[in-house]
Protein backbone atom coordinates (compact mmCIF):
# COMPACT_ATOMS: atom_id res chain seq x y z
CA UNK A 1 0.00 0.00 0.00
CA UNK A 2 2.81 2.30 0.97
CA UNK A 3 4.93 1.73 -1.95
CA UNK A 4 1.71 2.22 -4.26
CA UNK A 5 0.84 5.46 -2.82
CA UNK A 6 4.76 7.11 -2.72
CA UNK A 7 4.93 5.98 -6.79
CA UNK A 8 1.38 7.24 -7.73
CA UNK A 9 2.63 10.41 -5.80
CA UNK A 10 5.09 11.04 -8.36
CA UNK A 11 2.56 11.29 -10.95
CA UNK A 12 0.28 13.86 -8.92
CA UNK A 13 -2.60 15.06 -10.83
CA UNK A 14 -3.91 18.49 -10.18
CA UNK A 15 -7.88 20.17 -10.44
CA UNK A 16 -8.31 23.66 -10.45
CA UNK A 17 -11.57 25.58 -9.97
CA UNK A 18 -11.88 29.14 -9.36
CA UNK A 19 -13.65 31.26 -7.33
CA UNK A 20 -13.31 33.96 -4.52
CA UNK A 21 -14.89 35.00 -1.11
CA UNK A 22 -18.00 35.98 -1.03
CA UNK A 23 -18.05 40.22 -0.95
CA UNK A 24 -14.35 39.74 -0.66
CA UNK A 25 -12.68 42.30 -3.46
CA UNK A 26 -9.04 42.11 -1.81
CA UNK A 27 -8.18 38.37 -2.74
CA UNK A 28 -9.53 35.32 -4.89
CA UNK A 29 -9.79 31.93 -3.83
CA UNK A 30 -9.44 28.81 -5.79
CA UNK A 31 -10.50 25.52 -4.82
CA UNK A 32 -7.12 23.05 -5.44
CA UNK A 33 -7.20 19.29 -5.57
CA UNK A 34 -4.32 16.63 -5.66
CA UNK A 35 -4.72 13.03 -6.51
CA UNK A 36 -2.75 10.63 -4.22
CA UNK A 37 -2.71 6.86 -5.22
CA UNK A 38 -5.65 6.45 -2.15
CA UNK A 39 -7.70 9.28 -3.06
CA UNK A 40 -8.04 13.12 -3.61
CA UNK A 41 -7.22 15.92 -1.15
CA UNK A 42 -8.74 19.35 -1.58
CA UNK A 43 -7.24 22.52 -0.61
CA UNK A 44 -8.28 26.39 -0.79
CA UNK A 45 -5.68 28.61 -2.15
CA UNK A 46 -6.33 32.74 -1.31
CA UNK A 47 -4.49 34.79 -3.80
CA UNK A 48 -4.53 38.52 -2.81
CA UNK A 49 -5.86 40.62 -5.74
CA UNK A 50 -2.73 42.20 -6.35
CA UNK A 51 0.07 42.45 -8.79
CA UNK A 52 3.39 40.88 -9.11
CA UNK A 53 5.25 37.39 -7.06
CA UNK A 54 3.69 37.54 -3.46
CA UNK A 55 4.77 34.80 -0.55
CA UNK A 56 2.67 32.17 -0.02
CA UNK A 57 1.73 30.44 3.38
CA UNK A 58 0.92 26.38 3.48
CA UNK A 59 -1.49 26.31 6.36
CA UNK A 60 -1.42 22.67 8.65
CA UNK A 61 -4.80 22.54 10.45
CA UNK A 62 -4.23 21.04 13.86
CA UNK A 63 -5.36 17.20 15.43
CA UNK A 64 -8.22 14.95 14.80
CA UNK A 65 -11.35 16.12 12.48
CA UNK A 66 -10.40 19.84 12.47
CA UNK A 67 -10.81 21.06 8.53
CA UNK A 68 -9.05 23.77 6.50
CA UNK A 69 -10.91 25.92 7.77
CA UNK A 70 -10.05 25.34 11.50
CA UNK A 71 -13.61 23.56 11.81
CA UNK A 72 -14.70 20.41 13.30
CA UNK A 73 -18.40 18.57 12.95
CA UNK A 74 -19.22 19.95 16.32
CA UNK A 75 -17.47 23.62 16.48
CA UNK A 76 -17.13 26.00 13.79
CA UNK A 77 -14.79 29.00 14.36
CA UNK A 78 -12.98 29.59 10.98
CA UNK A 79 -9.64 30.29 12.97
CA UNK A 80 -7.91 29.01 9.85
CA UNK A 81 -9.90 30.48 7.59
CA UNK A 82 -9.75 34.10 8.63
CA UNK A 83 -5.91 33.44 9.54
CA UNK A 84 -5.86 33.22 5.35
CA UNK A 85 -7.97 36.58 5.16
CA UNK A 86 -6.06 38.31 7.41
CA UNK A 87 -2.45 37.37 5.33
CA UNK A 88 -4.44 37.98 2.53
CA UNK A 89 -4.99 41.96 3.21
CA UNK A 90 -1.21 41.95 4.01
CA UNK A 91 -0.15 40.64 0.90
CA UNK A 92 0.33 37.09 1.63
CA UNK A 93 -1.43 34.34 -0.65
CA UNK A 94 -1.92 31.11 1.60
CA UNK A 95 -2.48 27.45 0.50
CA UNK A 96 -4.94 25.62 3.47
CA UNK A 97 -6.34 22.10 3.00
CA UNK A 98 -8.74 19.35 4.48
CA UNK A 99 -6.01 16.35 5.57
CA UNK A 100 -6.61 13.27 4.35
CA UNK A 101 -9.68 11.09 5.80
CA UNK A 102 -10.57 14.79 6.96
CA UNK A 103 -13.87 16.94 5.54
CA UNK A 104 -13.52 16.78 1.71
CA UNK A 105 -10.68 14.66 1.46
CA UNK A 106 -12.30 11.77 3.57
CA UNK A 107 -12.61 9.35 1.30
CA UNK A 108 -8.21 10.23 0.87
CA UNK A 109 -8.26 7.21 3.68
CA UNK A 110 -9.55 3.77 2.80
CA UNK A 111 -8.98 2.04 6.25
CA UNK A 112 -8.21 3.50 9.49
CA UNK A 113 -5.91 0.76 9.71
CA UNK A 114 -4.02 1.23 7.13
CA UNK A 115 -3.26 5.65 7.67
CA UNK A 116 0.11 6.66 9.36
CA UNK A 117 1.45 10.28 10.83
CA UNK A 118 3.45 10.27 7.89
CA UNK A 119 1.46 9.82 4.90
CA UNK A 120 0.34 13.37 6.57
CA UNK A 121 3.87 14.44 6.10
CA UNK A 122 4.12 13.05 2.36
CA UNK A 123 0.86 15.19 1.65
CA UNK A 124 2.40 18.63 3.14
CA UNK A 125 6.01 17.87 1.04
CA UNK A 126 3.53 17.50 -2.26
CA UNK A 127 1.91 20.71 -1.29
CA UNK A 128 5.08 22.74 -0.55
CA UNK A 129 6.27 21.30 -4.07
CA UNK A 130 3.31 22.83 -5.73
CA UNK A 131 3.70 25.87 -4.52
CA UNK A 132 7.48 25.70 -5.00
CA UNK A 133 6.38 25.01 -8.95
CA UNK A 134 4.00 27.87 -8.81
CA UNK A 135 5.71 31.21 -10.71
CA UNK A 136 3.29 33.49 -9.02
CA UNK A 137 5.07 33.00 -5.29
CA UNK A 138 8.20 34.46 -4.53
CA UNK A 139 9.30 31.87 -1.64
CA UNK A 140 6.79 29.25 0.67
CA UNK A 141 6.10 29.98 4.42
CA UNK A 142 4.93 26.76 5.97
CA UNK A 143 2.70 27.89 9.17
CA UNK A 144 1.59 24.48 11.64
CA UNK A 145 -1.22 24.57 13.77
CA UNK A 146 -1.29 22.25 17.06
CA UNK A 147 -0.41 19.08 15.43
CA UNK A 148 -0.06 20.38 12.53
CA UNK A 149 3.15 21.78 13.99
CA UNK A 150 5.07 18.83 13.99
CA UNK A 151 3.97 17.68 10.38
CA UNK A 152 5.38 21.33 8.96
CA UNK A 153 8.58 20.48 10.53
CA UNK A 154 8.91 17.29 9.35
CA UNK A 155 7.54 18.42 5.44
CA UNK A 156 8.76 21.97 5.68
CA UNK A 157 12.64 21.10 4.56
CA UNK A 158 12.22 22.52 1.27
CA UNK A 159 10.01 25.94 2.14
CA UNK A 160 11.70 29.29 2.96
CA UNK A 161 10.43 29.27 6.60
CA UNK A 162 8.58 28.15 9.11
CA UNK A 163 6.17 28.94 11.90
CA UNK A 164 4.54 27.07 15.04
CA UNK A 165 1.13 27.88 16.52
CA UNK A 166 0.58 26.18 19.63
CA UNK A 167 2.94 23.65 18.55
CA UNK A 168 3.31 20.57 21.20
CA UNK A 169 7.38 20.66 22.34
CA UNK A 170 7.25 16.83 23.16
CA UNK A 171 6.49 13.50 21.22
CA UNK A 172 2.53 12.77 21.41
CA UNK A 173 3.49 9.85 23.83
CA UNK A 174 4.43 11.79 26.81
CA UNK A 175 1.54 14.58 25.86
CA UNK A 176 -0.98 11.51 26.18
CA UNK A 177 0.35 10.78 29.49
CA UNK A 178 0.19 13.89 30.60
CA UNK A 179 -3.56 14.13 29.56
CA UNK A 180 -4.54 10.94 31.10
CA UNK A 181 -2.78 11.92 34.80
CA UNK A 182 -5.83 13.94 35.59
CA UNK A 183 -7.86 10.44 34.64
CA UNK A 184 -8.45 7.74 37.63
CA UNK A 185 -5.30 5.72 38.47
CA UNK A 186 -6.93 2.66 37.62
CA UNK A 187 -7.09 4.15 34.14
CA UNK A 188 -3.52 5.22 33.82
CA UNK A 189 -2.39 1.85 35.12
CA UNK A 190 -3.89 0.56 32.44
CA UNK A 191 -2.95 2.95 29.34
CA UNK A 192 0.28 4.14 30.61
CA UNK A 193 1.78 0.36 30.03
CA UNK A 194 0.01 0.31 26.55
CA UNK A 195 1.60 3.52 25.71
CA UNK A 196 4.88 2.47 26.75
CA UNK A 197 4.48 -0.62 23.93
CA UNK A 198 3.10 1.60 21.23
CA UNK A 199 6.10 3.94 21.75
CA UNK A 200 8.67 0.59 21.19
CA UNK A 201 6.82 -0.02 17.81
CA UNK A 202 4.51 -3.00 19.13
CA UNK A 203 0.92 -3.64 18.67
CA UNK A 204 -1.07 -4.29 22.07
CA UNK A 205 -3.14 -7.09 21.07
CA UNK A 206 -5.24 -7.24 24.37
CA UNK A 207 -6.40 -3.84 25.25
CA UNK A 208 -9.39 -3.32 28.03
CA UNK A 209 -12.78 -2.60 26.71
CA UNK A 210 -13.17 0.74 28.40
CA UNK A 211 -9.92 1.79 26.33
CA UNK A 212 -10.71 0.71 23.68
CA UNK A 213 -11.71 4.19 22.01
CA UNK A 214 -8.40 5.50 22.47
CA UNK A 215 -6.45 2.17 21.99
CA UNK A 216 -8.75 0.00 19.33
CA UNK A 217 -6.12 -1.84 17.27
CA UNK A 218 -6.99 -0.16 13.81
CA UNK A 219 -5.47 3.05 15.37
CA UNK A 220 -2.55 1.47 16.87
CA UNK A 221 -0.05 1.60 13.91
CA UNK A 222 -0.56 5.35 13.36
CA UNK A 223 -0.21 5.89 17.22
CA UNK A 224 3.28 4.08 16.55
CA UNK A 225 4.36 6.40 13.44
CA UNK A 226 3.07 9.36 15.27
CA UNK A 227 5.02 8.48 19.12
CA UNK A 228 8.53 7.63 17.40
CA UNK A 229 8.76 11.91 16.12
CA UNK A 230 10.33 14.39 19.27
CA UNK A 231 9.37 17.73 18.11
CA UNK A 232 12.59 18.93 20.23
CA UNK A 233 14.60 16.67 17.89
CA UNK A 234 12.72 18.05 14.59
CA UNK A 235 12.46 21.66 14.90
CA UNK A 236 16.56 21.64 15.93
CA UNK A 237 17.04 20.26 12.62
CA UNK A 238 15.37 22.97 10.89
CA UNK A 239 18.27 25.48 9.77
CA UNK A 240 15.50 27.96 8.03
CA UNK A 241 13.95 30.73 9.96
CA UNK A 242 11.46 29.82 12.02
CA UNK A 243 8.92 31.67 14.25
CA UNK A 244 7.22 30.35 17.48
CA UNK A 245 4.13 31.37 18.59
CA UNK A 246 1.75 30.35 21.58
CA UNK A 247 -0.82 31.78 23.35
CA UNK A 248 -1.02 32.49 27.17
CA UNK A 249 -4.77 31.34 27.37
CA UNK A 250 -4.46 27.95 25.60
CA UNK A 251 -6.27 25.67 27.39
CA UNK A 252 -5.17 22.30 25.30
CA UNK A 253 -1.12 23.44 24.81
CA UNK A 254 0.65 24.99 27.78
CA UNK A 255 3.44 27.89 27.31
CA UNK A 256 5.36 24.77 28.16
CA UNK A 257 5.84 23.80 24.96
CA UNK A 258 6.85 26.73 22.99
CA UNK A 259 9.68 27.37 25.56
CA UNK A 260 10.28 23.40 24.70
CA UNK A 261 10.98 24.37 21.12
CA UNK A 262 12.33 27.59 21.87
CA UNK A 263 15.35 25.12 23.96
CA UNK A 264 15.54 23.28 21.17
CA UNK A 265 16.16 25.87 18.55
CA UNK A 266 18.32 28.97 19.96
CA UNK A 267 17.94 30.53 16.21
CA UNK A 268 14.33 30.86 16.31
CA UNK A 269 11.89 33.39 17.21
CA UNK A 270 9.59 32.84 20.15
CA UNK A 271 6.49 35.24 20.95
CA UNK A 272 3.97 34.40 23.44
CA UNK A 273 0.93 36.24 23.03
CA UNK A 274 -1.07 37.43 26.48
CA UNK A 275 -4.34 35.85 26.35
CA UNK A 276 -4.44 34.24 22.98
CA UNK A 277 -6.30 30.57 23.34
CA UNK A 278 -5.98 28.17 20.93
CA UNK A 279 -7.99 28.87 18.15
CA UNK A 280 -6.24 32.24 18.24
CA UNK A 281 -8.82 34.36 20.01
CA UNK A 282 -8.48 36.75 23.13
CA UNK A 283 -10.00 35.96 25.81
CA UNK A 284 -9.87 36.79 29.62
CA UNK A 285 -12.50 34.37 31.00
CA UNK A 286 -12.94 31.26 32.80
CA UNK A 287 -12.58 27.99 31.23
CA UNK A 288 -16.33 28.06 30.21
CA UNK A 289 -15.67 31.49 28.13
CA UNK A 290 -12.62 30.10 26.96
CA UNK A 291 -14.75 27.46 24.99
CA UNK A 292 -17.41 29.61 23.86
CA UNK A 293 -15.10 30.82 21.36
CA UNK A 294 -14.80 27.57 19.89
CA UNK A 295 -17.89 27.72 18.62
CA UNK A 296 -17.95 31.77 17.51
CA UNK A 297 -17.16 32.57 14.06
CA UNK A 298 -17.31 36.55 14.47
CA UNK A 299 -15.16 36.82 16.51
CA UNK A 300 -11.73 38.11 15.53
CA UNK A 301 -8.20 36.57 15.37
CA UNK A 302 -5.63 38.18 17.72
CA UNK A 303 -4.23 40.97 15.75
CA UNK A 304 -0.92 40.70 17.34
CA UNK A 305 -0.69 36.91 15.81
CA UNK A 306 -1.47 38.65 12.30
CA UNK A 307 1.30 41.78 12.47
CA UNK A 308 3.83 38.89 14.23
CA UNK A 309 3.41 36.64 11.69
CA UNK A 310 2.72 39.47 8.61
CA UNK A 311 6.14 40.70 9.89
CA UNK A 312 8.17 37.61 9.64
CA UNK A 313 6.80 36.71 6.22
CA UNK A 314 8.01 40.12 4.79
CA UNK A 315 11.15 40.37 6.11
CA UNK A 316 13.93 39.92 3.68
Amino acid sequence: MKTLYILILLSINIFIVNGSMPGDTTCVETDITIRTGTGELYGTLTIPAKPGRMPVALIIAGSGPTDRDGNNPVMKNNSLKILASELSKNGIASLRYDKRGIAASKAAVTSEKDLRFDDYVSDAREWIQLLNRDKRFSEVIVIGHSEGSLIGMLAGTSADKFISIAGFGQSADIILKEQLSSQPKMVQDLSFPIIDSLKNGNIVKNVPPVLNSLFRHSVQPYMISWFKYDPQDEIRKLSLPVLILQGTNDIQVGVENARQLSDANPDAELLLITNMNHIFRITEGDRMANLATYSDTNLPVSEELVKTVTGFILRD
